[in-house]
């Protein structure tokens, strides 16, 4: 080989390293940027706490989005826009001992509606049992196999449960896996001091939430979700009735829900996310319809009852 041909030789495969290391790069940032599930929108608000330093509540809510936002909660691959829109609205009421904090969550999970640009609601939960320590500068790390504080086990709990319902919103119980994890951190806790995880303690905390979406007898509450936006939702861009009637189909699904087992958890959070938008939905319907929609939701969710009633009022002109 000659020394011009041997030159050109180590100058091209200088050139094919680079070419492949830059390759490297960008596929190593682009699975480093698809690998997690979650665009969750965490704030903590600490107006009712005074004499703290503000930072600390400043590094506790980057540390809680650091933590719901860069975890692997699953095997599967999603690109930015494919992550699960959520919010964690965290209000703190009291400090006490120097770093346990007391206050409310409210959890809100949305969806996009195929070939339109808007979000359904998933879930729109407020958990006022929420109590936990925070140290500034101490890592969140979770443990699979128990002995995590408390605000981890909050935040996997409530990462699964988001991932468990919109799994179920796009295949027919598919949230199944994510439920068992939730699970799984509730008998964890069953031995901590903190509330919201046991079964005695109250009908509508997180026990309950994830016994109602494990429990065989509110299987038709998860049917639902998948129908009603999977099939309704998701296909009113081509056939607005069509979808509609889906949607109607599903909320039977309640209703048998309901006289199966009156006043459950998990019925009061589907409605809580859902009753505004039913409203919306069926308004533009048929007089008949309205009033046999009016009729199976004011059965099962009567507690709103007096918002329903835009259903059966009389169009005007």
């Amino acid at each position: 080989m000659s020394f011009h041909t041997c030159e050109q030789y180590i100058i091209g495969k200088g050139l094919y390293m680079k070419i492949l290391l830059t390759l490297y790069i960008i596929i190593g940032v682009t699975f480093c940027s698809w690998g997690q599930e979650l665009r969750c929108n965490v704030s903590v608000s600490s107006q009712r706490i005074q004499g703290t330093n503000r930072d600390l509540f400043t590094n506790m809510q980057r540390d809680i989005s650091e933590f719901m936002n860069n975890t692997r909660w699953s095997g599967n691959v999603f690109t930015y826009d494919e992550r699960i829109e959520c919010n964690l609205q965290i209000v703190l009421d009291e400090q006490t001992g120097g770093d346990i904090f007391k206050g409310s969550m409210q959890v809100r999970v949305s969806r996009p509606v195929y070939n339109s640009s808007y979000n359904a609601a998933l879930l729109n939960l407020k958990d006022d049992d929420i109590e936990f320590s925070y140290r500034e500068y101490e890592p969140l790390t979770y443990n699979e196999a128990g002995q995590n504080g408390n605000l981890v086990n909050l935040l996997v709990f409530y990462a699964n449960v988001i991932l468990g319902v919109d799994y179920d919103s796009f295949s027919l119980m598919g949230g199944s896996d994510f439920y068992s994890r939730a699970e799984n951190v509730v008998a964890q806790c069953q031995n901590t001091r903190e509330a919201g995880w046991k079964s005695f303690e109250s009908r509508r905390n997180r026990y309950w939430l994830i016994n109602n979406l494990q429990d065989r007898s509110y299987s038709p509450v998860r049917e639902c979700i998948y129908r009603y936006h999977r099939l309704g939702l998701d296909a009113m861009s081509d056939n607005v009735n069509d979808g509609r009637l889906e949607v109607m189909s599903a909320l039977e699904l309640l209703q048998r829900a309901h006289r199966t087992k009156p006043n459950s958890y998990i019925l009061q959070v589907f409605f809580d996310a859902k009753s505004d938008e039913i409203v919306n939905i069926f308004k533009p319907a048929f007089t008949d319809e309205r009033k046999r929609v009016y009729n199976i939701v004011t059965e099962a969710n009567p507690s709103n009852s007096s918002k329903y009633s835009a259903l059966i009022q009389e169009k005007t002109n």
